[in-house]
């Protein structure tokens, strides 16, 4: 009967969990689907937009630790209705501002939303055993969802009532999953027999390994440039292909959600087939999209024997979206992978290092726009945001090739003086 129970509530409270964290990732990147408008209206510039876009996005990366951290002694359960109460007189305070100066405040404010995705996972993960932990995080991890939400949402309310009620429409549904969850969704019972909080040292401890701030490296990728993406994308597709305002939303619409419901099916395959080497395919499949969108258009003249012969060569917004895609879906296998490797090194410290790990992670999605918009106007290009995407991806895959050579090399080691140097490996 015990089993059966702690089933029914364990769904429930993946459920639940999964709509609320929606709520609050749509919150969280509301200011992707303004920023064409504000561009407009404030006169922004590409660096200026980065700046804005990132403003959420950086205090929910920095929250994201110290959060995990209070998760570790407190129920998430209530810790997550604060940040929701927390999250509300920001929002209710955009009908009032009209500098960048402001938005960028306010959009600091809002940014306690991010904090939500560290709480959640706490929260799921004393439901479920460890072979599921995978497919279960991969589910709530689908909440990224949330951000076609706005999508949707946002030229709605526009269309219908003006821009100035964005502001408190968002209010009112953070409000509402608020009460839902705080009525319906389950406390974490006795039965469970969760353990008792350790010391501080005991969650802090792990933070300074070497696989801690790998994963952390994976995660940068895998859902920074995701969550980066996400907030470029509706200006990108207006600048880059003249596409009108609801087209860009519809396509990065499009991009979102099938990235996020691949995270569903990521987690099963890092349960089924492991966590690393879902994150080498998803690693090589992005590199091989990025190097395709990072060529710029370009028209060359070859000069033949009796005449030039020029050459054009673009990517159209078709296969852009196509390929767009494709990272899309293996950066959603990604994530969820890359939180399956966390809670198999560290299953009682989901908290802690879950949340450096969400943290670090999200500071690619507050980095990367600022980056986006200085190499647009340094290169001169729309497509040097891609340029930059694959040099960081470069980067990170060059970083976890030496650390994992490293930490296989200290392993040799180790069994070596444990049988005195004998044994070859």
């Amino acid at each position: 009967m015990a089993s059966q129970i702690k089933a029914s509530q364990a769904t429930l409270a993946l459920v639940l969990a999964t709509i609320t964290f929606a709520v609050n990732f749509s919150a969280w990147t509301l200011f992707a689907v303004m920023i064409v408008e504000l561009k407009q209206t404030l006169n922004l510039s590409n660096t200026q937009v980065g700046i804005l876009l990132s403003a959420p996005i950086l205090t929910g990366a920095l929250l994201r630790l110290p959060v995990g951290l209070l998760c570790e002694r407190f129920s998430p359960k209530v810790l997550w209705l604060v940040q929701m109460l927390i999250t509300i007189p920001p929002l209710l305070l955009l009908p009032a501002i009209e500098s960048f100066t402001e938005y960028v405040f306010v959009g600091l404010l809002i940014g306690v939303s991010g904090a939500s995705f560290t709480i959640g996972i706490r929260y799921i993960t004393d439901w479920f055993d460890s072979d599921e932990q995978g497919t279960a995080m991969g589910v709530f991890g689908a909440g990224n969802a949330g951000a076609a939400l706005s999508l949707i949402l946002v030229p709605y309310i526009t269309n219908l009532w003006g821009s100035q009620y964005i502001g408190w429409v968002y209010g009112a549904l953070l409000l509402v999953s608020c009460v839902v969850f705080g009525v319906f969704a389950p406390s974490t019972p006795k039965y469970l027999q969760v353990k008792k909080p350790q010391q501080l040292a005991f969650y802090i401890k792990p933070l300074k390994q070497p696989n801690v701030w790998r994963f952390g490296l994976y995660y940068y990728f895998v859902f920074g440039s995701f969550l980066a993406l996400l907030l470029w994308l509706p200006q990108y597709y207006v600048n880059a292909y003249q596409l009108s305002f609801n087209e860009a939303s519809l396509l990065t619409l499009l991009f979102v959600t099938s990235s996020s419901m691949a995270r569903a099916a990521g987690g099963w395959f890092a349960d089924k087939f492991g966590a690393r080497q879902v994150n080498w395919s998803v690693f090589w499949i992005c590199l091989v999209c990025l190097f395709f969108l990072s060529y710029p258009p370009t028209t060359m003249t070859i000069h033949g024997v009796s005449k030039d012969v020029n050459l054009q060569i673009e990517i159209n917004v078709w296969i852009f979206t196509l390929l767009l895609l494709v990272i899309g879906i293996a950066q959603g296998f990604g994530r969820a992978s890359v939180y399956k490797l966390v809670n198999d090194y560290y299953p009682e410290q989901m908290g802690s290092v879950g949340g450096f790990v969400a943290m670090l992670g999200a500071l690619g999605g507050c980095t990367l726009p600022v980056m986006f918009g200085l190499a647009v106007e340094l290169i001169g290009v729309y497509s040097a945001c891609f340029m930059l995407l694959y040099g960081v991806l470069a980067c990170c895959m060059f970083l976890m090739f030496l650390a994992i050579k490293r930490e296989r090399y200290q392993q040799r080691v180790f069994r070596a003086k444990q049988q005195n140097f004998l044994e070859m490996d």
